[in-house]
């Protein structure tokens, strides 16, 4: 967070400053005057020869002045040649080549003379040139011949043009030369290797001319290299290696001076322009080049190193900078120097600029022409255009070097002087024009300003003005009499008034009054004084992750009267505000911040008069850049050093590097990752394999992400050798009853060493020691032919490569096809543990009649039928396993109260064997689940409704519920009671004892084994008897007379009848009714029962049973239980708890005897059977 100044044009654009402070005063031009220059062309004036010239000459003056030209000195009659005219009120040439014409022909130097009848003002010698861009000659280059390691100039020589071309070296299919410190082009456009190597071969060099004015490229023929080497192969991997001239045979060289030559040189520079230095030097290795200054250090502010530092530049060159250079060039067998004397010479350059000189009748004046260079410039005064020798004589003028007084001058002395002041190097003209005037003080500014400034602001109230002789100037505040200045005012010489910080009191209106001997005028200025603007939240510097949100606040505040502007810059730039940005009165919003994010906010608050700024930095943490420039060196047969420079980490450090290779034999484009390293390093030494044609690139890690791979490093391949291991996870396996195919895994590329990897693949019989078989295979599998069944084998595989054999390899057994066991378990016993559970024992089978490796002894058991009569069971057989030679085993999670078979296989890798003969056995009862739905309802305040549902899982025959209670008041708690109830039962209504406490229920289901699992509610809290209830009564009083309510009452009546007109039709064809809609009733002893305790309902003449009544619509409706044997309907396997208790499901299906015999009748209750035994 920074709170920034304002730029220098914020102030300029409230300040009320026409004037510079120092400038000349300038004559009103309703005044006469002598001419004045105002425009003109440069002094090397260089144009397009396809465009019509144009050369600037404009003038002020009063009266108007008139034009004319010289050229090379001579008048240059426009009227004679009709090509070349003048604007109109302009002396501006405008040459025309239209109708045709050479530009050539009007190449010199152009002097422009503006004249009106007090004097005569000259422009600059304009020197006029055509630009040209010369063809390249023709010629045919014979191939370069050079030896490897040998320097090379390759010479441009590019056609003199105008101005200078800019030269560039590409190939001939445009494709730029790469230059790095041992290739590079020189600033006179020749292109020099330090030394060439063969792969300098592979392109061809073609110095290209770009010319400024026409825009065209011209291209000399290129050069061809023909490089003679000791070492005819360009073996990549050499390229960048420590000793890579040394490993392709070429000498080592002390350097030596390219360019300049020899030892010693000198340059001259003009003073203000740019030295330039050079030196190019040849040697084996490339030599460094390091730049000195005798005597001192290089000016750090004004020097820079370029072109791989074979070059210094000097900007802005001073006499200081003179002295002598060297450039030091050194490798690894020695180093030369080169001095270079620098000598600073001076073009003429202004010390004091001669002015006009406005004066009155009488007065006194001077003109002063001073300048510098090296050599010292001389002067020469003209006047009106002729040299001052030359001109008329005038006693009122003296002439002393650089300096011409004027004494007691009147109007006959107005002219025009010229100081021409030149050396070798060029020339400075200037015009001052003498005007002598007798005119009262005039103000020449509109009158009345209201100027508004800021409050402590310095600030300037200017009063332009004019007269002769020059008027006196002073200022007042709000009509007072006394002159401001001194103090917290300043007046400067032209009459402004700078007050140097604004108060509240500084407004009001101030009056400026000049005079003269000739008289005085006045003009006023009214200050108003506003507050400032000022940012008083500044946004904050953020560190932000990528994807995140960031706010930055600027709160303002400013003065009421002036409108506010607030917007936002980034890097200095006028913020684009897009769809993720989201700009407020006071913040500014960023959404899903990315890396482009980054930055300085600068808040900007402007008014009209000023503007507040403040700046925050954004970081964004992002992913790293990929690393670049990755360099091969200490190439060896097993290990190379890869380096590489890190990618910026954008603001998260890099924590690891991840090294890749890709090799291009075995899977070409598939990157694996050869090694890490921490992200504080940027060079690694890699182990390699033999003959491996590696890749690397390498990928940048820090807390944020990953970086892109960076881009792939040159190839390298290692030489072969015999493999030095041999394929893992070798195996034999059959397939079949008579084979066995042999597997492993194969090698990798960096595990073959060699080409043509193959694997020799031998085996034999383990109890016959028989001799070895062996096959060369290319695959990764070998499929062994007509072995017996389930035979142990002996196998080996070795890897082989063109380089030799792998080490002698393992021997692993393998066993051929298995077929299905002969045989099943004998003597298969059962024992009932629990009613979930029972535990086996058999004889075991012989190993020859397993006929291979013995997996398991299975268990294959179904439930054949349940005890509870007419309940049907799913007899899908399951399945339990007893893993490896075991003579025991328990089967569990088997359904209670059920009759079982069972039977026994052994299972081998191919199957099962055949089943032991079947046993039968049954399981006892268990304890029941716990009853569904258990539910507490408090219809008042004196009793408590409790209901229920059935268990889901009886697990035997019901023999009743347990209900349990007790009453308890915050921490009190009452005795507990106890109730038993019938197993048809499934509703209690308990009398409240007081109308305060509450209770907590736990009901439990009974079978002969036991209670079972127990299901727990508490009452309701007891509501407000009062409130409630009267708020009820109105509400419903209310609803009662509603509209609505009772057109929807109405509709609800419709409904309900129209349901009941159709259950009668329904019941008139004789439906069927679900057992779901019965309700258990109490038995009585008259009620008809079966044997097995069932009841069979029937519906052949729409009697109701006994015990149950008849709803309206014909169907029979029971008292208490509307449960149905599709509740306890089996839906697959049963299910068991880790005690052994059921907790499956029961399923009723009438027997087929019943179903086919009465179509209509329902299914036979199991409630009622089930819950009649109890």
């Amino acid at each position: 967070m920074a709170r920034q100044q304002p730029p220098p044009w914020v102030h300029t654009a409230f300040l009320f400053c026409l004037l510079s402070l120092s400038g000349a005063i300038e004559i009103p031009m309703d005044l006469s005057q002598p001419p004045t220059i105002t425009k003109q062309s440069v002094k090397e004036h260089i144009v397009d020869p396809r465009d019509n010239i144009l050369i600037e000459c404009e003038a002020k003056g009063n009266p108007a002045p008139s034009f004319h030209w010289t050229r090379n000195s001579r008048f240059f009659n426009i009227a004679k040649d009709p090509r070349v005219s003048m604007r109109r009120r302009s002396g501006t040439l405008v040459i025309d080549f239209r109708s045709g014409g050479r530009p050539e022909e009007y190449e010199g130097e152009y002097q422009c003379f503006a004249r009106n009848k007090f004097g005569t003002a000259l422009s600059n010698r304009i020197r006029l040139q055509v630009s040209k861009s010369p063809l390249w000659p023709k010629e045919n280059l014979d191939p370069v011949v050079v030896q490897e390691g040998a320097p090379l100039t390759l010479q441009c020589n590019p056609p003199p043009g105008l101005p200078s071309p800019v030269i560039f070296w590409m190939s001939s299919s445009m494709e730029p030369i790469t230059q790095d410190k041992r290739v590079s082009q020189g600033h006179n456009g020749d292109l020099y290797f330090s030394n060439v190597m063969l792969q300098d071969m592979q392109t061809d060099y073609s110095c290209n001319a770009r010319f400024h004015f026409t825009h065209t490229i011209q291209q000399k023929n290129p050069f061809n290299l023909k490089v003679l080497t000791n070492h005819p192969y360009n073996d990549s991997s050499l390229r960048n290696h420590p000793d890579m001239y040394s490993a392709r045979g070429v000498a080592e060289r002390t350097p030596s001076f390219m360019y300049p030559q020899g030892t010693a040189s000198s340059q001259m520079v003009l003073r203000g322009m740019d030295l330039l230095l050079e030196c190019i030097a040849s040697g084996v290795p490339t030599p460094d080049i390091a730049w000195y200054k005798k005597g001192g250090d290089l000016p750090s502010d004004k020097a820079k190193f370029e072109n791989f530092n074979k070059a210094l530049r000097i900007t802005n060159v001073s006499e200081e900078d003179s002295g002598e250079y060297f450039c030091l060039a050194s490798n690894k067998m020695g180093s030369i120097r080169h001095t270079i004397s620098v000598r600073v010479k001076a073009a003429p350059y202004w010390l004091d600029e001669p002015k006009n000189l406005i004066l009155a009748p009488g007065e006194d004046g001077r003109l002063v022409c001073r300048a510098n260079g090296n050599p010292k410039p001389t002067v020469q005064w003209m006047v009106n255009g002729e040299p001052l020798q030359s001109a008329p004589p005038n006693p009122n003028r003296e002439v002393a070097g650089d300096t011409i007084i004027f004494r007691d001058t009147q109007i006959s002395s107005r002219a025009v002087y010229q100081c021409n002041t030149s050396n070798e190097h060029g020339y400075l003209l200037a015009n001052a024009f003498v005007s002598v005037l007798d005119v009262p003080p005039r103000m020449l500014s509109p009158r009345n300003q209201l100027i508004r400034v800021i409050l402590y602001n310095r600030t300037r109230l200017d009063c332009p003005f004019f007269g002769s002789p020059i008027p006196t100037l002073r200022w007042f505040k709000n009509g007072q009499g006394s002159n401001l200045d001194g103090g917290n005012y300043h007046v400067y010489e032209n009459g402004s008034l700078e007050i140097k910080m604004i108060r509240k009191e500084d407004q009001g209106i101030y009056t400026c009054v000049a005079t003269n001997i000739l008289g005085k005028a006045e003009n006023q200025v009214r200050l108003e004084v506003k507050d400032p603007t000022r940012i008083y939240r500044m946004p904050e510097d953020q560190v932000a992750k990528r994807g995140t949100t960031v706010q930055l606040e600027c709160r303002v505040k400013h003065d009421p009267s002036l409108k506010l502007t607030v917007y936002w810059l980034k890097d200095d730039e006028p913020l684009y505000v897009g769809n993720r940005m989201k700009k407020e009165e006071d913040s500014l919003t960023i959404f899903g911040v990315a890396e482009r994010d980054q930055g300085s906010y600068t808040c900007v608050a402007s008014t009209e008069l000023d503007q507040d700024l403040a700046k925050a930095y954004l970081t964004v943490l992002g992913r790293p850049d990929r690393p670049r420039d990755l360099e091969l060196t200490d190439l060896a047969e097993r290990s190379v050093r890869l380096t590489w420079i890190p990618g910026d980490d954008n603001n998260s450090p890099i924590t690891d590097y991840v090294v890749q290779f890709e090799e291009d034999q075995f899977q070409p484009g598939v990157w694996h990752d050869h090694s890490k390293f921490p992200g504080s390093v940027n060079s690694a030494i890699l182990q390699l394999s033999p003959y491996v044609n590696y890749q690397f690139r390498v990928i940048a890690i820090n807390e944020v992400g990953s970086s892109h791979p960076s881009l792939p490093s040159e190839r390298y391949r290692t030489s072969g050798a015999p493999p030095e291991s041999n394929p893992s996870d070798v195996k034999g396996e059959g397939t079949r009853k008579n084979n066995m195919e042999i597997t492993w895994t194969p090698m990798n590329a960096t595990s073959a060493f060699g080409p043509n990897l193959r694997y020799i693949v031998k085996w034999r019989r383990r109890e016959t020691r028989e001799t070895w078989n062996n096959v060369t295979v290319w695959g990764s599998r070998y499929v062994v032919g007509q072995t017996p069944v389930y035979v142990p084998y002996e196998i080996r595989v070795q890897a082989e490569n063109d380089f030799g054999k792998g080490p002698e390899p393992d021997t692993v057994i393998g066993f051929s096809g298995e077929d299905y066991p002969r045989a099943a378990p004998t003597d298969v016993k059962i024992r009932v543990l629990n009613s979930t559970a029972i535990s086996l024992q058999w004889n075991r089978v012989y190993s020859d009649t397993v006929q291979g490796q013995l997996r398991e002894y299975r268990a294959y058991y179904w439930r054949e039928s349940s005890l509870l009569k007419n309940l049907w069971v799913s007899q899908k057989r399951q399945q339990a396993g007893f893993p490896g030679d075991r003579l025991r085993g328990v089967v569990s999670r088997l359904f209670p109260y059920s009759n079982y078979k069972l039977e026994m296989a052994v299972v081998n890798g191919r199957g099962d064997g055949p089943r032991s003969e079947t046993k039968e056995f049954t399981t006892p009862e268990g304890v029941p689940s716990a009853p569904r739905r258990f539910r507490v309802r408090q219809p008042n305040l004196e009793t408590i409704n409790l209901e229920w549902d059935h268990p889901e899982h009886p697990n035997g025959i019901l023999i009743g519920y347990t209900l349990k209670y007790v009453a308890f008041n915050g921490t009190k708690v009452g005795k507990q009671i106890v109730e038993n109830f019938s197993p048809n039962q499934t509703k209690f209504t308990m009398q409240r004892a007081d109308p305060v406490s509450r209770y907590r229920f736990s009901l439990s289901a009974r079978t002969q084994v036991g209670s079972g699992e127990a299901v727990t509610e508490e009452s309701p809290a007891p509501p407000n008897e009062a409130a409630p209830t009267a708020a009820y009564t109105n509400n419903q009083a209310d609803i009662a007379t509603q509209g609505w309510f009772i057109g929807l009452m109405c509709a609800v009546a419709l409904l309900v009848l129209t349901l009941l007109i159709v259950c009668f039709i329904k019941r008139s064809r004789g439906g069927k009714y679900p057992v779901r809609e019965k309700k258990d009733v109490p038995l009585g002893p008259e009620d008809p029962k079966e044997e097995d305790g069932s009841f069979d309902y029937s519906d052949e003449d729409n009697k109701p049973l006994q015990g149950s009544q008849t709803s309206l619509d014909g169907t029979i409706k029971q008292q208490e239980s509307d449960d149905s044997l599709v509740d306890y309907g089996e839906g697959g396997e049963g299910q068991f708890n880790e005690d052994g208790s059921f907790i499956g499901q029961y399923t009723v299906k009438k027997d087929k005897e019943e179903t086919e015999g009465n179509e209509s009748s329902e299914a036979t209750s199991p409630v009622n059977a089930i819950y009649s035994l109890a």
